[in-house]
């Protein structure tokens, strides 16, 4: 049987914390990105922010919408750089017809979960997900704190 990879921190380069408190995940998809030089050095500096992103389906492909990517300073004097713009996420037509599908619902959300490195491309996780209530992140907040106590508990009680 094939052990699964843990996943590393640092191939992480930016996450989206706000989308898993907003949105109760169903699944998630991986996607490529097509991505200008100027936009690969500075992920490669850590310069992405993935707040307030989201997925939108525009003429049978996905696109990447509020991602921002900060130019370096030593970036070519030539390329004008456009830090909010769209970028087109690399899926097939099945995966592109499931998110269609799911974003025509209502409730439903296609977000952007992190940017990570896959040897070294860029990739997208993306989600699925269902907008919480605000009595669901009341809830989700109630569980973690429990959840904290009963580890405080345990670990002065051994």
């Amino acid at each position: 049987m094939a052990k699964k990879k843990p996943k590393n921190n640092d191939r992480v380069i930016a996450q989206n914390k706000k989308a898993r408190h907003d949105y109760i995940i169903e699944s998630t998809l991986e996607a490529g990105m097509v991505l200008d030089g100027w936009e690969l050095k500075a992920l490669r500096a850590g310069k992405g922010q993935l707040r307030d992103s989201y997925v939108l389906i525009r003429e049978n492909d996905a696109w990447l919408v509020g991602a921002h990517i900060s130019p370096l300073l030593s970036a070519s004097s030539h390329v004008v750089a456009h830090p909010t713009r769209d970028r087109k996420l690399l899926l097939n037509a099945k995966e592109i017809d499931k998110l269609r599908g799911v974003s025509e619902q209502t409730g439903y959300a296609v977000v952007a979960l992190d940017l990570h490195w896959q040897r070294q491309w860029v990739k997208c996780e993306i989600a699925i997900g269902k907008g919480k209530k605000l009595h669901d992140k009341r809830q989700t907040i109630k569980e973690r704190d429990w959840n904290k106590q009963k580890e405080r508990v345990l670990k002065h009680a051994v």
